[in-house]
């Protein structure tokens, strides 16, 4: 096997003591968001009981972005196909503010703390809601956590050449912890060190690239001669580099990044991925006020201009400095190199890492990457537990208490890890040649159906739970045909006659995301006009047009649990001496001054129980199940004050000014950055 014989540079000493350090640093991290997080509650362990700042809010939506795949896939991309690939990041520069200034106003007037939740309270009925959260957990654990995985063990195997499963456990290991710990407390700080490390390592990679090349000019010359010598002295074009390889909008039928699909389809999946994707949104909504969120938003926009010269020039940077190995063209050779016959330009970033920086920067690239992976992870685990614990668990256990839905979100956590280690094999072998367009192409079959229900039922209070649900199920259908089409038919090598049937050929997957859009957003309405609300629908607070209106009566927010632990008897017992406590306290509040035979019995259980050992008082305290004590009664207070407020949307006038006029900044910014680089 190519990868058996291929024997990668090993770290020296330093760069083994920066990674060791890093997994200190994480770890210590995950303790601080243990002592500081009150993550007995709901909204304390979902949402970082919505208390975050615009700084910690806004590097935990970027790095929840840029996973370890966006060094391999950017990269990788930008090695084979030129600056094409930057325009989903400017385009993410104006879409994060969408979030910010449409969406997130009306999921916090509603109190939302998971999206299904949002539909259910929208639409009224469980069909809706049950089915997106389903098939988010599905896209969460077979594109989100399979393709990081590959892109770290890809780093791992080039860098390290440890034990793939030892490595990726180890990893998996300490993403779990920190999730499973801290909440999305620790998630977001984790992010937040992320983000730092990410941005100052990719910007030394830029800078040591960029002087071995010569700079732009430089780049954009010797670029167009970096071809492999087996390209070299053959008479054939593969490999070759596109003639627009430094035009980032292309000609809209025949190339691969058309701008009329980009700017009309790929901006449909984007809308899904930023404004109606748990992982993403859960980090908004922790923030402790609107401004917060959006000023979130915009600390990430302003962030989003980096990835182009960070990570896709770099990967193209590679392509000049390893010509054989990034840019190889015979299948046989690629397959020694990297273990793929298509291509090995995925390797592209790792390959300048360890061919440019110096000992102890190249440790510190490696823990950059793992910060990737694992800040990428930790927030799809905690999504995806949010997800299961309230929209799908919840379902089934309405009655459940606090304690017993922090231990199934835990659980659903390691559920999620031990799936992603069985998947390894599987994701050992995706060898789509660009990673990252393989991501576009899988999110433009699934996301257009999603984005077209989060647009109308934010924008139209007249769409139905009936219009929505039959809409989404033929999105749904509509998009795995075209997604099995696409996988059965694979594209032809270079130079091979392309073989493939014309809808899959010659409709790219940007003009289908358009094309699926607009089915579904008709059939939501068609539907919708013939069809009556359910009964428990709502539109108070719950659309744009209705964000401030008063609050439904038959309107219930989930975080209605975290009242249940304020009126809770503090016991030390199970929930049985929890239900007789509280039984007692009712008959106490119809007469003061009648003893009845129930309260002193229920009093003497409570004082002869004995106290828990100070083993499980500390298990109670790193697993967070604090509900039931006077923390959790006083934080869950806290925390529904806290909500009463946030759900105001009232705001400083003058921070609501600089906001906007900040938003018209960033996104003139990325207007101008797309115009600069298609023209």
């Amino acid at each position: 096997m190519a990868e058996t014989q291929y024997k990668p540079p090993g770290l020296e000493a330093w760069d083994v003591v920066i990674v060791v350090l890093y997994f200190i640093v994480i770890l210590g991290v995950g303790l601080y968001a243990m002592f500081k997080s009150n993550r007995g509650t709901v909204s304390g362990y979902f949402l970082a009981g919505r208390f975050m700042t615009f700084l910690p809010v806004g590097a935990s939506l970027f790095a929840s972005n840029i996973g370890s795949e966006h060094f391999i896939g950017l990269a990788g991309s930008g090695a084979a196909a030129g600056i094409g690939v930057g325009a989903f990041e400017f385009n993410a520069i104006i879409v994060i503010q969408l979030l910010g200034w449409v969406f997130l106003p009306v999921y916090i007037a509603g109190g939302i703390c998971t999206l299904p939740e949002y539909i259910s309270r929208r639409y009224g009925g469980k069909r809706l809601r049950m089915w997106l959260s389903v098939v988010s957990l599905l896209l969460y654990i077979f594109t989100k956590i399979s393709v990081n995985l590959f892109s770290g063990a890809l780093f791992i195997r080039l860098a390290l050449g440890w034990n793939l499963y030892l490595a990726i456990l180890l990893m998996l290991g300490m993403t779990c912890l920190c999730t499973i710990t801290g909440g999305l407390t620790a998630v977001i700080y984790t992010d937040t060190l992320c983000t730092f490390l990410m941005v100052v390592g990719s910007l030394t990679v830029m800078g040591i690239g960029f002087s071995e090349v010569g700079g732009y000019e430089g780049l954009k010359d010797k670029y167009m001669m970096a071809v492999s010598n087996d390209t070299l002295y053959s008479n054939s074009s593969c490999g070759q580099p596109r003639e627009d390889s430094f035009v980032m909008l292309r000609d809209p039928i025949n190339s691969d990044m058309p701008w009329a699909g980009f700017i009309f389809g790929q901006t449909i999946a984007s809308i899904w991925y930023w404004c109606a994707d748990q992982v993403i949104v859960q980090r908004a909504l922790a923030a402790k006020s609107l401004s917060h969120a959006q000023g979130g938003c915009l600390l990430a926009g302003y962030i989003k201009v980096l990835p182009l010269f960070t990570l896709v020039m770099p990967g193209m940077i590679s392509r000049v400095l390893s010509p054989d190995r990034v840019a190889c063209s015979v299948p046989e050779k690629c397959m020694e190199i990297c273990g793929s016959e298509v291509g090995c330009t995925n390797i592209a970033y790792p390959e300048l890492v360890l061919k440019l920086m110096p000992t102890g920067l190249r440790g510190l690239m490696m823990a950059v990457m793992m910060a990737a992976l694992m800040s990428d992870l930790t927030s799809i685990f905690n999504s995806a537990s949010t997800l299961f614990t309230i929209d799908v668990y919840g379902r089934f256990r309405k009655n459940a208490s606090v304690r017993e839905l922090m231990i199934v979100g835990r659980i659903m956590v390691a559920i999620m890890t031990g799936i992603g280690i069985l998947w390894i094999p599987v994701v050992q072998n995706v060898q789509g040649g660009q990673l990252f367009i393989y991501i576009q192409a899988v999110s433009a079959y699934f996301s257009p159906p999603i984005a077209a229900l989060y647009l109308l039922s934010i924008l139209w209070t007249k769409a139905t739970e009936k219009g929505a649900f039959w809409g989404m199920i033929l999105g749904f259908i509509v998009g795995a045909i075209r997604m099995i089409l696409d996988f059965t038919y694979q594209p032809p090598r270079c130079g091979d006659e392309d073989t493939r049937p014309s809808i899959i050929a010659k409709v790219h997957y940007m003009y289908f995301a358009l094309i699926l859009f607009w089915l579904t957003i008709i059939t939501i309405v068609v539907i919708s006009y013939f069809t009556e609300p359910m009964p428990e629908a709502n539109v108070a607070r719950l659309t744009w047009w209705t964000r401030h209106d008063k609050p439904s009566d038959t309107d219930v927010m989930e975080e209605a649990r975290d009242e249940e632990i304020e009126k809770q008897e503090i016991t030390e017992d199970s929930d049985e001496i929890e239900m007789q406590d509280i039984a007692a306290e009712k008959e106490e509040e119809k007469d003061d001054n009648a003893v009845t035979e129930e309260t002193p019995a229920v009093d003497t259980v409570h004082h002869k129980h004995k106290p828990h050992s100070k083993i499980k008082r500390f298990y109670s305290w790193f697993c967070g199940y604090e509900a039931g004590t006077e923390e959790a009664k006083k934080a869950a207070h806290e925390q529904h004050e806290r909500l009463q407020h946030l759900t105001s949307l009232e705001r400083n006038r003058y921070a609501e000014t600089f906001l906007n006029i900040n938003v018209l900044i960033v996104m003139a910014i990325g207007l101008y950055l797309f115009i600069f680089f298609s023209i």
